[in-house]
């Protein structure tokens, strides 16, 4: 018996039976597979404003494989229009919300399988929460990244746009160069060129089994990226036929495979967020000694946009993710994957270009991992850095505190030169309670680079752009409004970097710490509507500030 039956089978469902027919149902198409198809697509947000064309495929896959599709909308921030602005707090409490959209569509409607069709940070890791949630069969298709810009010889991205504000602070820039920078950065439809947070989780995707192989790297604009969604909506009736469903792919050994490819790659500290969330729905007990562990056996292979040249069409050119899957083949954990393939099958069937980005395993960009998760006095439950972002000089640093209650107030210092290099910003109660919402800040991360600071570290309970480059540690927890040691921070305090022993300390006496608490209290922000139940129900950073079920 199907799951749709539920809707359409026995005299009672005459009524059911009667809305469908509404819909153009024909008889025929009441006895096979109902498919639902969770697109995305809007048009505020640059990589989704062609899914509607890839649903189209993913129609007409599901329709030749003997399904009937389905297709309905979800919700999707653009984190670049919202980014440096009261917007940005609303970015991470989406994800839960499009969670639970597709759940409510695909519960309500009894589908029997489901394409999930998203581009973006947060739609793509809030689509795969509901598929393990749900757990009926499922594959997801991801949009594909923006083709780079393009002005005097050299590929941008949006990061260039962004750094270029700092250098229009510095006088380095002019405005007038500003703007035709921002015209030529960025030139039609798909996620962020660079292995920004969009596109780190579309790798991830692949990584762990739950889209096909070569999804993740397909430019937006590549038929091949048509031919796949096409592809995906036949797959998903086999994977109906066959009864798997995504926690049959969704398991320890692949995420851990997704975390090895994010090593590899030096993605974004977003994953450590988003796969620990993912984890969570699928059951299974995903911790950040998973991302220690793995960082520290994994070497970086892939020198990326942000910290280094290439960009996700360079990633492709380069033979993509089952490329990368080969570098890493002696690592990968046997895992199934959407394709019926095991993830070692893909690696061993693989080529990577003899002209191409992907280092192997014996000669790395770093012998250790892209990402480097740090505990200390200030993170007594551990932090996050790109570590492939920050140049060896700063892998280790010590310096005096200059502490903002916020991003914006760090933002105004930042902008006034009133931040001397050595200098550690603190920027606190910007976590996942305090802000409330977690907000990236690659404004004040992208400013410092383009003011040409060099030794300057930041450090805050919230979190970085994939974009971000730099000795930027976030993910700080306990967070400053949960009571963390963050919120305990003054201006002129020591604080204590070191990548190397991965560790971040606060070099103030306990004592004097413990009186500081006696006097303190967290700093509260009115709040409403969905902020209001995001802040009293959503938990730490180190375990994925999922919503807590109380």
């Amino acid at each position: 018996m199907m799951r749709s039956d539920e809707v359409k089978k026995g005299y009672q469902r005459a009524p059911n039976r009667s809305l469908l027919r509404s819909l153009g149902v024909s008889d025929r198409e009441m006895e096979l597979p109902y498919i639902g198809i969770a697109n995305a697509w809007n048009d505020i947000v640059p990589g989704h404003t062609h899914l509607r064309m890839l649903a189209q495929k993913i129609r007409e896959g599901v329709a030749a494989a003997g399904g009937v599709p389905f297709e309905f909308g979800v919700i999707g921030i653009c984190d670049g229009v919202a980014m440096g602005h009261e917007g940005m707090r609303y970015s991470l409490p989406s994800r839960e919300n499009i969670a639970d959209s597709v759940e409510l569509m695909v519960e309500a409607h009894r589908f029997d399988g489901v394409v999930l069709l998203g581009t973006c940070d947060k739609i793509v890791p809030g689509m795969l929460m509901a598929a393990a949630r749900c757990n009926i069969p499922a594959i997801m298709v991801t949009g594909g990244a923006m083709l780079p810009g393009y002005l005097e010889g050299r590929d941008l991205s949006l990061i260039d746009v962004f750094e270029g504000v700092g250098k229009v602070a510095a006088g380095t820039m002019s405005e007038r160069d500003l703007v035709t920078l921002e015209c030529a950065a960025m030139p039609g439809c798909g996620s962020c060129q660079g292995l920004y947070t969009a596109n780190t989780m579309a790798c991830m995707t692949e990584a762990m089994g739950m889209s096909l192989p070569g999804c993740a790297a397909i430019p937006a604009v590549d038929a091949a990226k048509l031919r796949l969604a096409r592809e995906s909506g036949e797959r998903v009736m086999t994977l109906v036929k066959e009864g798997t469903c995504p926690r049959d792919i969704i398991t320890r050994a692949s995420l851990e495979n997704a975390i090895r490819v994010d090593m590899a790659l030096g993605g974004s500290t977003n994953t450590v967020l988003h796969l620990m969330a993912i984890a969570s729905e699928a059951e299974v007990d995903l911790s950040l000694d998973s991302f220690r562990r793995i960082g520290e056996q994994i070497p970086h292979l892939c020198h990326m946009q942000p910290s280094g040249p290439h960009s996700m069409q360079a990633l492709h050119r380069s033979g993509g993710i089952p490329a990368v899957l080969k570098a890493l083949e002696s690592s990968l954990a046997e895992a199934l994957t959407v394709s019926g393939k095991q993830i070692r099958e893909i690696a061993r069937d693989a080529e990577i270009p003899a002209r191409g980005i992907i280092r192997s395993a014996s000669d790395p960009i770093s012998p250790a991992g892209g990402l480097r998760i740090l505990f200390g006095s200030l993170a007594p439950a551990g932090s996050v850095i790109k570590s492939a972002a920050v140049r060896e000089e700063m892998w280790r640093h010590t310096g005096p505190a200059r502490v903002f209650d916020g991003e914006q107030e760090a933002m105004k210092a930042i902008l006034s030169r009133e931040v001397q290099e050595g200098d550690v910003l603190v920027i606190r109660y910007e976590g996942p309670r305090g802000a409330p919402g977690m907000p990236e800040m690659l404004s004040p991360t992208s400013a410092i680079v383009g003011l040409g600071y060099s030794k300057v570290a930041l450090v805050t309970d919230g979190r970085f752009s994939g974009g971000t480059r730099g000795p930027c540690i976030g993910h700080v927890a306990p967070e400053a409004a949960a009571g963390g040691p963050i919120g305990l921070v003054r201006d002129g305090d020591r604080i204590a970097i070191d990548l190397h022993s991965r560790t971040l300390d606060l070099q103030v006496d306990p004592g004097e710490l413990e009186r500081r608490r006696a006097h303190w209290s967290p700093r509260a922000r009115p709040l409403k509507g969905v902020l209001a139940r995001y802040a009293a129900m959503v938990g730490q950073a180190d375990r994925g500030a999922v919503l807590e079920r109380r």
